[in-house]
């Protein structure tokens, strides 16, 4: 009862009825029982759109309800913004780095200890912030920094109403009319802010950037790769490859999903396609989406995290350092290095880019993002820099099955505009179509347990319709 008494206290937007369902899903899952429930569902047809981490639970708990599910994927891959490349020596995270919050009640935890993943703690305190002229700020300039920003955000939070329709940046402005003049500042609610959230705060909504809910717990990153965490959800579901789904067709008696060619008929389909794929309109839904809905994805933000990951000869670094910060211009770039030796034997750094300019670097070739990031670690160590191994880079913003990285509150949007998104979409009679992804929880928007958890509210929606 522990993990249900955590649940309740910390997730405020959310019925207890959808919570005891994920709990039963979750003991389904880390018990590799064969039902969820005490009633089956059996000669139901489901079609599931996208075969990340919200689709793939959506599928693993209907099939194992004894619905008959199949898994349309557009990527030759499963697993969406779970990708990991290994051709570094250590995995580079593509997409989700960090299981957030991993205490004993998140369920991406979960799955990591049953399938034995290996977990590393980024230390937070552990970091070093060099200005504008590379050189290093002593222990009180940084903690000077950090009670800034706490204070900054501290003040925000405490003044402004829920209906507030500035931007956090127009609201620091307004109450800290020089803060975004000093480079450090700004540099802090960059990379903390809106590496945070995906999304520069100009962006942001005042109100709602920070009424999320979060698990306890420090950070950890997957020493192994994260997309080991994929199996178990994965094993013995139909997962169709290289089927980009162009057209749904709900209502009537069912559904049809136009994917490579083909139709696919089911009694239910489930979208889990990223917010930006729906953003772009790249799927045609017929009837068209509810205007109601239509206003909610177009009032979300859907933002982008740039990484770098380049591999050096030698470190030149502090190889116990776990985190290095760059106050750089424009705000936003390159401006952390995540430093691969404190839990590896590779001389890797991993560069990341915030805010508005991640959007600026998706754009760059490979080369040009390289360029980019050298000439920052060049405004630190200078000369000391060794030669560059092998690069590997990230541009979600502009890859055309996602779009985007994770889900933000705009200036004007509400926690019921992603909320909303979760519930079903009814055709002729009864409800047919149902979308799951983090963009469809406010608690846990842009985080994979926010993932994982819409994928269970979306079965349960059809396991309700089948009662």
């Amino acid at each position: 009862m522990w993990i249900l008494e955590l649940l309740m206290r910390s997730m405020s937007r959310r019925s207890f009825l959808r919570y005891s369902f994920a709990l039963t899903a979750l003991w389904s899952f880390f018990t590799h029982s064969k039902k969820l429930n005490a009633a089956p569902i059996l000669d139901v047809s489901v079609i599931v759109v996208g075969a990340g981490v919200a689709g793939l639970v959506a599928a693993k708990s209907l099939a194992n309800q004894g619905a008959r599910v199949t898994v349309l994927e557009a990527k030759n891959r499963y697993g969406g913004r779970v990708y990991t490349d290994n051709s570094l020596g250590a995995p580079f995270e593509v997409g989700a780095g960090w299981i957030h919050g991993p205490s004993r009640e998140n369920p991406i935890k979960k799955l990591a200890n049953i399938v034995g993943a290996k977990t590393f703690v980024t230390e937070d305190d552990s970091f070093v912030v060099f200005d504008q002229e590379g050189y290093a700020l002593s222990d009180n300039e940084f903690a000077e920094i950090d009670s800034e920003w706490e204070e900054i955000l501290s003040v925000i939070n405490d003044e402004l109403e829920f209906s507030d329709p500035r931007s956090l940046a127009e609201a620091i402005e307004d109450e800290f009319p020089d803060a975004l003049s000093f480079p450090e500042v700004k540099w802090a609610l960059s990379a903390y802010t809106e590496f945070d959230k995906g999304a520069s705060i100009e962006d942001l909504s005042a109100a709602y950037y920070n009424k999320d809910q979060i698990f306890q717990g420090s950070d950890v990153v997957v020493v192994d790769g994260y997309d080991k965490l994929l199996n178990p959800l994965a094993e013995n579901l139909n997962i169709q490859l290289g089927m980009p789904v162009r057209k749904i067709t709900y209502g009537g008696d069912g559904v049809i999903v136009a994917a490579g060619g083909r139709n696919f008929e089911a009694d239910y389909v489930i979208c889990s396609v990223s917010l930006g794929v729906l953003k772009a309109k790249k799927i045609e839904f017929e009837p068209s989406l509810p205007i109601a809905y239509q206003q909610k994805i177009d009032r979300l933000g859907f933002g982008s995290v740039t990484k770098i990951a380049i591999k050096f000869e030698e470190a030149f670094w502090d190889p116990d350092v776990q985190y290095f910060g760059i106050v750089t211009e424009p705000k936003g770039r390159w401006n952390i290095w995540l430093n691969y030796r404190t839990f590896s034997k590779q001389n890797i750094l991993l560069g990341i880019s915030v805010g508005a300019y991640a959007l600026v670097a998706d754009k760059m070739s490979d080369e040009e993002q390289t360029a980019d990031a050298i000439k920052v670690l060049k405004s630190v160590w200078e000369d000391d820099i060794t030669k560059p191994v092998k690069v590997l880079t990230t541009h979600w913003s502009t890859d055309e099955e996602f779009l985007g990285a994770y889900t933000y509150p705009t200036p004007g949007s509400e926690p019921s505009d992603f909320d909303d998104l979760a519930e079903g979409i009814s055709g002729d009679f009864y409800k047919t179509l149902f979308l799951c992804g983090e963009h469809t929880t406010f608690d846990y928007a842009g985080t994979v347990h926010g993932a994982y958890f819409s994928g269970l509210w979306a079965a349960e929606m059809i396991a309700d319709e089948e009662e």
